[in-house]
């Protein structure tokens, strides 16, 4: 074949060709393997199909043109939930059968009593606590009172509900009725509001018993090692306790404890070598002996035996 000859076919030829996507489809009993088992789903025609090969009389001069992909033996559904649908059931591990043209990718009967599992917008779901169960009204006064009894200021009556973990409009209530069965049976307290919450407290008409008590308690004679104790606090002030069993000759924690207990002495810092704890008298020991002032306190010479001297000379 010559060039001209050549040049004219590959013309005719070009002049021939029709696009892909202008011929027509081949039959799909052709390219399927079985034709009873999936059948055809209709479906507009992809914008590109498969390109048929080239025939044995079909002259290309050498050339033959690239193939697409094969068309899908199954076209997806349009709708946008099936193709969601396809996708949750493959994320889930169910699968999907081919059903009718239309329904493609839908799970079948079994499958679907299974719910599926969501893959995004996850969140862990926390138990909510067990509410506290609700008191009796016999429990709800037992509390409140063991609670009033060791309270040293009152208390209110959101306090309270948050620690019995009962609503405030049960506590309210029966604080007023405890208040109220304290007044009609007569006891030498009851319970009162004061600054905000409530508080047991003595009543008016026993004051005078209750002075006599607190008076009394006070009044109790020291013992003659605690006045020994005292004195030497009193003279030798700020003075540590090892200092003051040393001058005593004997041990004297315990009398120490009680002249604390009673308010007569106090600690007021630490000395600078040993680190024990110094302690000096207080305003309350100054009020039971009527001065100023330590400096006010009456000298000890004349309270001094003669031979001082020489029993000191006889301790060293």
């Amino acid at each position: 074949m010559s060039d001209e000859e050549r040049r004219d076919s590959l013309a005719d030829q070009a002049a021939a060709w029709v696009p892909p996507w202008d011929r027509p489809r081949p039959p799909a009993a052709e390219n399927t393997p079985d034709n009873t088992d999936v059948p055809r789903a209709e479906s507009t025609p992809s914008p590109v199909s498969a390109i048929p090969p080239p025939s044995d009389q079909e002259d290309l001069g050498g050339e033959v043109p690239l193939q697409g992909p094969e068309p899908s033996k199954i076209s997806a559904e349009p709708d946008a939930n099936a193709s969601g649908s396809d996708a949750s059931g493959s994320e889930s591990g169910t699968g999907s059968t081919v059903g009718e043209p239309g329904h493609v990718g839908e799970p079948d009967a079994a499958a679907g009593d299974v719910p599926r599992r969501q893959v995004a917008g996850r969140r862990r779901v926390t138990a909510a606590p067990e509410p506290a169960p609700e008191l009796s009204d016999t429990e709800l006064r037992g509390a409140l009172e063991a609670i009033l009894l060791v309270v040293d200021e009152p208390v209110s009556e959101l306090v309270l509900a948050q620690v019995l973990e009962q609503p405030a409009e049960r506590v309210g209530p029966m604080l007023d009725e405890i208040a109220a069965g304290y007044t009609a049976a007569g006891h030498g307290f009851e319970l009162r509001r004061a600054a905000g919450g409530w508080r047991l407290y003595t009543r008016p008409e026993y004051a005078t018993y209750v002075e006599r008590f607190v008076l009394d308690g006070q009044s109790v004679r020291l013992t003659q090692a605690a006045l020994e104790t005292l004195a030497v606090v009193a003279y030798k002030q700020p003075v540590t306790r090892s200092r003051i069993s040393a001058i005593r000759g004997v041990n004297c924690d315990g009398v120490i404890r009680t002249l604390v207990t009673r308010g007569l002495i106090e600690e007021c810092g630490t000395e600078t070598d040993s680190g024990a704890f110094l302690y000096r008298t207080t305003t309350l020991f100054l009020e039971k002996l009527g001065l100023n002032t330590v400096d006010e306190l009456p000298p000890l010479a004349p309270f001094l035996p003669d031979d001082v001297e020489e029993l000191a000379d006889a301790t060293r």
